[in-house]
């Protein structure tokens, strides 16, 4: 059931105790995303929504007055990039995302740098950020963090957006909107993304990306999911518990060979070793079963994807990338276009962006 009240009128324990699907709907206002923490809040209308923007922000930018036009759309606003865990994509996206909308980006990569180093809590750097920045876009290996800095500085008098640009192993919503976003304009011509089967290969038990995404794929109709791995690998429980809730229709397997030739989407991921509870522990796992190669094409749908979160390291034959089903390179760039519309809908000017397109682009 949703909640009526505000962030700011829940306490911190009782937002822990909510399960996803009620807090869900608290991260949002008016129906939009205004923080942007995890999959459960967003709706298939949003999902439509940020989709369509994200599209008509590309064809926007192609031009010269286009991109001036979404330069100057929020040239007043500060963004701070901080990442206390690695990234480059996800890192890079988001700074040109900031770029073509205007934003005037900063960045803190490393907790060494900051005054986190002098023993000051990451609670306090964030708020301190908070104070200087006007959105705050952070990736952190500690689960559940950019949750809790969203609830705190809801409860100041100076609130701030977070987006949760990767959480721990629970959740990398911005992840799950791309690779919507790539499957949408895959499946434009095809009926869309209702009915089609997508098998999440690889390290699913550790793999915050496939939880972002197969619990966006919940809000399409008929959309099977399958789960292929070592059973050692396997999607947890709780992911699965959410489809059955919802009714979807899934499969645990270890039996890629079968998998493939049912595909409409084949979502490749790479053991997530920096996970290990000991350094090292992954390396036994003999995941060869699980990777895609040459020979798998000629049972592949020819309507059908291949993706990847990247990075990857060796789940993909690099001699597939000239397969025109491998789309894994297309999903980087939509990166990008769906954090600018992201942004644009979190700052409400996504209402002038397709005005704009209306007028120039129709």
């Amino acid at each position: 059931m949703k909640d009526a009240r505000p962030l700011r009128d829940i306490t911190w324990n009782e937002l822990q105790e909510m399960d996803a699907g009620r807090k869900g709907p608290l991260f949002n206002r008016h129906d939009r995303p205004y923080h942007c923490l995890i999959a459960q809040q967003f709706s298939r209308e949003m999902l439509d929504r940020l989709g369509d923007l994200a599209t008509a922000v590309r064809r926007i930018a192609k031009s010269k007055a286009g991109s001036r036009f979404l330069a100057g759309l929020l040239d007043h606003k500060r963004a701070m990039i901080y990442f206390s865990q690695p990234s480059s994509r996800t890192f890079l996206s988001f700074y040109a995302a900031c770029q073509i909308l205007g934003i005037k980006p900063s960045e803190v990569r490393d907790a060494a740098t900051s005054s986190e180093m002098k023993g000051e809590s990451p609670e306090d750097t964030v708020r301190t950020f908070s104070s200087y920045f006007d959105l705050l876009i952070m990736r952190t290996p500690k689960q559940g963090f950019a949750e809790k800095m969203a609830w705190l500085l809801s409860n100041t008098d100076r609130p701030v957006p977070i987006i949760n640009a990767g959480s721990g192993k629970d959740q990398h919503p911005t992840q799950a909107l791309l690779d919507i976003y790539t499957l949408q304009r895959s499946f434009e011509r095809a009926g869309g993304i209702d009915g089609k089967t997508v098998v999440f290969v690889g390290d699913l038990a550790r793999g915050r990306t496939v939880r972002s995404l197969s619990c966006l794929l919940t809000n399409y109709r008929d959309v099977r999911q399958c789960f292929v791995t070592d059973p050692r690998l396997q999607v947890p429980d709780d992911v699965l518990e959410q489809l059955k809730a919802k009714g979807v229709e899934y499969e645990v397997s270890d039996d890629f060979a079968a998998a493939v030739p049912r595909a409409d989407a084949i979502y490749m991921t790479r053991i997530q070793d920096e996970w290990d509870k000991t350094p090292g522990e992954s390396g036994h796992l003999d995941i060869s079963r699980y990777s895609l190669t040459a020979k798998h094409l000629a049972q592949l749908k020819m309507t059908a994807v291949l993706m990847h979160p990247l990075p990857r390291r060796g789940e993909i034959e690099v001699a597939i990338d000239r397969d025109p089903r491998a789309i894994y390179w297309r999903q980087v760039r939509n990166g990008m276009w769906i954090r600018v519309a992201l942004i644009a809908t979190v700052f409400n000017v996504d209402a002038q962006i397709l005005e704009y397109y209306k007028l120039n682009h129709a």
